[in-house]
């Protein structure tokens, strides 16, 4: 794999048992060395990277010393008096091929041989020796040649990479005693990396908008280095700010490679709607190679704001709560209210009435108290006093005339339209002749 463009192996093996067999243990590690190729932008050995992390059941014994002089030694925590005789120690020291492996202080007990079950080194009529079998060791590329590379910008940018150092800190390399489901202990260590010098260039550079607030916004640029190897597996995901791995993607789009992109510098993808994240959000989008399987260009973090869901076509009724009568919102007529919710007033003011007055309902006109659901700052809308009007009717709802209609009464909402829409010929919004019954309370 790949880190910031550094190659990086993670190589686990298990390599032959027994005491006897530690020449042939190294000889079956050579061979995976030699043998061990990786496929991809190019092709390349384990020792071809710049760090390799080597770890698994290696089986190096603890020569020169009997069973009850090992177990003592762990008894008294006198585990260096160990180290010297441990194999893999020795064969460091005169092996090529383990040039420059390191590996951390053995400072936890031998992981091997234990009861299955229990934290009892081997009771079995065999009573095997403990040793520290499983081992976490690393090694960083000491040359400051390149390693094989499909591209020479590529291959001058690991030059100068390697020419400014990696280095690699082990901050733990511990056992872990507490697991008895087997005849080992498991073995972890924690390490981190350090890239002294960054890419100026990126083999793709992205171009996005600052802030994605349309559809239409959702366009990609990219252009590649020159001699950069794309593939139609390629392709650009859009990611969350603080992403961890490749695959964390929100959503991705093919870069596919037509005969026509290799005589042009500059592509473009688009991202679909429905693909798209709702709201607001920080993200960056990053192209992924698949030649050399790691992110090879991001952009800056950038802002999408899209809507959370699509307009509806057309003006619609609003349904926010509002403290406007019933009466006057059922019987406005849609185009009279703004279709923005948030632009509305909750007060619209309304065009002067004429011909009518306002005034406070009179307790006498009505013989009655008010209803307890009325206010009593509530005004009634009637018409200007008429001889030919009459009182109003004490037993039923006030009724009003009509503007320029003789012998039509309406309740006081179909008034206020009267006056707003202007009356229909002959008759006014369900008007009827004066003296039929119909009850319109406000």
């Amino acid at each position: 794999m790949t880190v910031f463009g550094h190659p990086i192996c993670f190589l686990n093996c298990h390599l032959p048992a027994h005491m006897r067999n530690a020449e042939q243990r190294m000889d079956d590690f050579e061979t995976i060395l030699q043998q061990q190729q990786f496929e991809g932008g190019a092709s390349m050995g384990v020792l071809d990277h710049n760090v390799v992390f080597w770890f698994g059941d290696l089986n190096f014994r603890i020569e020169g010393y009997d069973t009850h002089v090992v177990k003592s030694s762990i008894d008294n925590n006198v585990l260096s008096l160990l180290w010297e005789r441990d194999q893999l120690n020795m064969v460091k020291q005169s092996a090529p091929i383990l040039k420059g492996f390191m590996e951390g202080p053995l400072i936890f007990p031998p992981t091997y041989k234990f009861d299955v079950g229990t934290h009892t080194y081997d009771t079995s009529a065999k009573k095997r020796k403990p040793a520290w079998t499983d081992r976490i060791l690393w090694r960083l590329r000491a040359s400051a040649s390149p390693g094989p590379t499909h591209n020479a910008a590529l291959q001058r940018g690991l030059t100068s990479w390697l020419s400014n150092g990696t280095k690699v800190t082990q901050h733990a390399y511990q056992s872990h005693m507490g697991f008895t489901i087997s005849d080992h202990k498991p073995v972890s260590a924690i390490f981190s990396l350090q890239f002294s010098y960054k890419v100026d260039v990126p083999l793709v550079t992205l171009m996005v908008e600052e802030e994605w607030c349309r559809v239409s916004d959702a366009a990609v640029r990219f252009k590649v280095a020159p001699g950069f190897s794309r593939s139609s597996s390629d392709w650009i995901g859009l990611y969350k700010v603080g992403f961890r791995h490749h695959k964390d993607y929100i959503v991705y789009v093919w870069t596919k490679q037509e005969e026509s992109d290799y005589l042009t510098q500059e592509h473009q993808v688009t991202f679909s709607e429905e693909d798209l994240p709702k709201g607001c959000g920080e993200y960056i989008l990053g192209y992924y190679s698949n030649n050399t399987s790691t992110i090879v260009g991001v952009t800056e973090p950038f802002q999408i704001q899209l809507p959370t869901c699509s307009p509806r076509a057309g003006r619609g009724y609003n349904t926010d709560s509002s403290s406007e009568d019933d009466s006057t919102l059922v019987l406005l007529q849609p185009q009279s209210r703004s279709p923005s919710p948030r632009s509305r007033s909750r007060s619209p003011g309304l065009p002067s009435l004429k011909g009518l007055n306002l005034r406070p309902r009179s307790r006498d006109a009505s013989g009655r108290s008010p209803s307890p659901r009325a206010s009593a700052k509530r005004e009634r809308l009637v018409s200007s006093p008429s001889p030919s009007s009459g009182s109003p009717s004490p037993s039923g709802p006030a009724r009003l005339r009509s503007p320029g209609t003789p012998g039509i009464e309406v309740s006081a909402p179909e008034a206020l339209i009267a006056a707003i829409m202007g009356p229909a010929p002959g008759a006014l919004l369900g008007g009827r002749p004066l003296g039929e019954s119909r009850d319109a309370p406000l």
